[in-house]
């Protein structure tokens, strides 16, 4: 519909659009984008702040899972990427950070296991 065709509805109905009625109109618009930022993107971006977090805290011997499903230990960190152990071979693997899915275990949790 264009702005003629709106105006001639409401000619035609014999009142003008109010300001409430524009009011209600957006509304329903506006809850939605409240939804959609309180459901979907704060808790992304929170999540995304906890991932970060954790690639950020990798320490060596750390054991982690990577996206692809890869599981190692950490034996080196640089900048952007890591040098993971994998297998009974000790094959070792470079990947990036950003491609760690979770940490499994810590070195420190691993001690303290072994002391109680």
């Amino acid at each position: 519909m264009n702005l003629s065709q709106l105006l001639s509805i409401f000619a035609a109905s014999g009142s003008a659009p109010t300001v409430s009625s524009y009011v209600m109109t957006f509304v329903p618009l506006a809850l939605i984008l409240v939804f959609f930022y309180f459901f979907i993107i704060k808790p992304q971006k929170k999540q995304e702040k906890q991932d970060r977090e954790m690639r950020d805290n990798l320490d060596i011997g750390d054991e982690i899972i990577t996206n692809g499903g890869i599981v190692g230990i950490v034996t080196q960190i640089k900048d952007d990427t890591v040098v993971v152990e994998t297998g009974g071979d000790r094959s070792k693997i470079r990947v990036m950070k950003w491609a760690i899915a979770k940490v499994v275990s810590d070195k420190e949790e691993d001690t303290e296991k072994d002391k109680a």
